[in-house]
């Protein structure tokens, strides 16, 4: 396994369409297993591929005291409700906004062992979802932001927001 280097919010493959993925194989497992390690060291809740420089459709995904799971060309197939979040990202270090995100999600998509899943999430697992799944549109949390008044720097040594 290797920490694998995040791109920053400027690199031109966070603002592409992420491919799907044809066939899990020995080289999607590796990189899931990569991204869960870079995902630990960050430390952060999430990470998409493509902030690691793969443009493909995949996602590692964990909660405070639980473990990470991976998803595979996973699409948001309901959302519901709507709160204001502080959000933040690692392709964006230092900076955090106040957007909005839906309070319940369900998102479809394949295991890394390739079976079909469903996963219903509510609040922060709703927003990480959201959130990672955006990368693999090409959209960043900044992008659904009201006002460029609602970023601002997170001063160093403070705790930046979970996502």
């Amino acid at each position: 396994m290797a920490i694998l280097p995040i791109l920053f919010f400027d690199n031109p493959v966070l603002r592409q369409k992420a491919k799907r993925v044809p066939v899990i194989d020995d080289s999607i497992q590796r990189l899931i297993d990569d991204m869960i390690e870079t995902m630990r060291a960050a430390p952060a809740g999430g990470l998409a591929a493509p902030q690691v420089g793969v443009p493909l459709r995949v996602i590692v995904v964990v909660l405070p005291g639980e473990e990470p799971f991976a998803l595979i060309n996973p699409e948001v197939v309901r959302k519901s409700g709507e709160r204001e979040v502080m959000e933040a990202c690692l392709c964006l270090p230092r900076y955090a906004g106040e957007i909005k995100r839906s309070a319940k999600v369900t998102v479809k998509g394949l295991d890394r062992r390739g079976r079909e899943v469903r996963i219903r999430g509510e609040e922060l697992m709703a927003q990480a979802l959201e959130h990672e799944i955006d990368h693999l549109n090409g959209i960043l949390y900044i992008d659904h932001l009201e006002s460029m008044e609602k970023l601002f720097k997170v001063e160093a040594g403070a705790e930046p927001p979970e996502i």
